[in-house]
């Protein structure tokens, strides 16, 4: 990690939807960034592909002033209980500090019951997905593969590639020219961005 440079937080429960975000903290980590685990508690939890992760640290731990990014994935969890309320809490404590937020899929249902997308620009998987939560926030929807506004970014669960180009951009990992040829490398397989990339040192 370069020094100086804060970690990027990464949430995990049970039922978290491990592809949603793995583009996002591989490309990340490649770049120099410390990816840390945050768990409901400092107790295991296993994702929706069964995967068991040991969090580095629990949700009552973790601060904003030591962070750069705060990553929630969806998971079943999110719309069959209010167990992950408290990571939507976080959020909330983290946008209100000026440290960035990033949801995808079922995380976005779980800010919009927190009120955090009513005055911001969002998407996520379908607009009536989260119309469901009685959120205040329907004339902000926008119907795209990923949103970024005021440090919020937001995604559907069939764009873990659009939600990792907005974090890398977010973050400066990668910018214009790069930062598009990234996202099509890895969303289009187009050959020639694999050029683009090569050339800036950024695979």
């Amino acid at each position: 990690m370069s020094s100086g440079r804060k970690p990027v937080h990464h949430a995990v429960y049970d039922t978290y939807a491990d592809w949603e975000t793995g583009h996002a903290t591989a490309h990340l980590a490649r770049a120099g960034h410390e990816i840390r685990t945050v768990g409901p508690s400092a107790e295991p939890v296993r994702s929706v592909g069964g995967l068991r992760v040991l969090p580095d640290l629990a949700l009552d731990d973790v601060r904003p002033q030591d962070s750069a990014l705060l990553i929630l994935p969806g998971a079943d969890l999110w719309d069959t209980s209010d167990d992950l309320a408290p990571f939507a809490r976080k959020a909330r404590e983290f946008l209100d500090a000026g440290v960035p937020v990033a949801a995808i899929c079922g995380a976005t249902a779980g800010l919009a019951r927190e009120g955090l997308l009513d005055d911001r620009d969002h998407t996520s998987a379908v607009s009536f997905y989260l119309a469901a939560t009685g959120y205040g926030g329907g004339d902000r929807y926008v119907d795209a593969d990923a949103v970024t506004d005021r440090g919020l970014i937001t995604a559907g669960p069939t764009e873990p590639v659009a939600f990792a180009r907005e974090v890398l951009g977010l973050l400066g990992v990668h910018e214009g020219e790069v930062l598009d040829a990234w996202y099509r490398l890895f969303h289009d397989s187009d050959l020639e961005a694999y050029a683009v990339l090569e050339k800036a040192g950024a695979l």
